[in-house]
């Protein structure tokens, strides 16, 4: 063989290699852009239990969080993230996670308007319905034990920055809530007033509670108050929340 047909062979060959490499590279399809970084795109994790707009999830123990205060849901990821809250898929996910972080994350939240699902139907007797209306509403002197709506609003939907509402809910999860209070399971900053008080409860006072509170409907403009009356009970999580304010 000539060195010239040599030269032309591997030239031929090479400009084979370079056409049979483009077309591959030509079927490839263009790779989609990136996803835009954002705290929408972030909090994807969180939409198969808690919805896609932060409402109350698939079932009655992924509550809403949507428009609830900063504050509270800022408490509430740290206790999830500490140990004061128990729940192993959500100490998973904030375990890494810094308090900067965790505040973004709860005002994302906060600052969410998505509309409540329709309140669940009364199965409660006239008398055990008012029994459980004056609970929530007037609390009981003789047992010390506050009104509900002492701490969480008149119109029950919470007060800013770190009460949370109690409307809206599905009636096991407020339910679970209390038990967890009572037993001590689920814990606040001292002083923890909530376990006070769902210790003084019955463990019937605490089921026709949350049944009661889980019918009632959703008052219009449902927000947090702006402020509220002193609360009747020192709150740590409350106090904590002031404390951050002033400083």
């Amino acid at each position: 063989m000539s060195l010239h047909v040599y030269r032309l062979r591997t030239l031929h060959a090479a400009v084979c290699s370079a056409v049979a490499l483009l077309l591959v590279i030509l079927a490839i399809p263009a790779q989609a852009a990136p996803p835009q970084d954002s705290m929408e795109q972030r909090m994807l994790a969180c939409t198969a239990c808690h919805d896609d707009q932060g409402r109350k999830g698939p079932d009655a123990y992924y509550p809403r969080i949507a428009g609830k205060p900063s504050e509270y849901l800022y408490n509430q990821l740290r206790h999830f993230r500490d140990g004061r809250r128990h729940y192993p898929l959500m100490t998973g996910l904030l375990d890494q996670l810094s308090d900067a972080y965790l505040m973004e994350i709860a005002q994302y939240f906060s600052e969410l308007k998505a509309p409540y699902a329709a309140p669940e139907r009364a199965s409660l007797p006239t008398s055990t319905a008012e029994r459980a209306r004056e609970l929530v509403t007037s609390g009981d002197k003789q047992r010390d034990l506050p009104a509900c709506a002492a701490c969480h609003g008149d119109a029950l939907m919470g007060v800013q920055p770190a009460v949370p509402g109690l409307l809206g809910l599905p009636t096991d999860y407020i339910r679970a809530q209390l038990g967890a209070w009572k037993s001590g399971t689920r814990k606040a900053a001292a002083p923890d007033c909530m376990h006070d008080i769902a210790e003084t409860l019955t463990p019937l006072e605490i089921s026709i509670v949350s049944a009661w509170l889980s019918a009632q409907p959703i008052p219009p403009g449902a927000a947090p108050a702006p402020h509220g009356d002193k609360p009747p009970k020192e709150c740590g999580s409350v106090l904590d929340a002031a404390k951050g304010a002033r400083q």
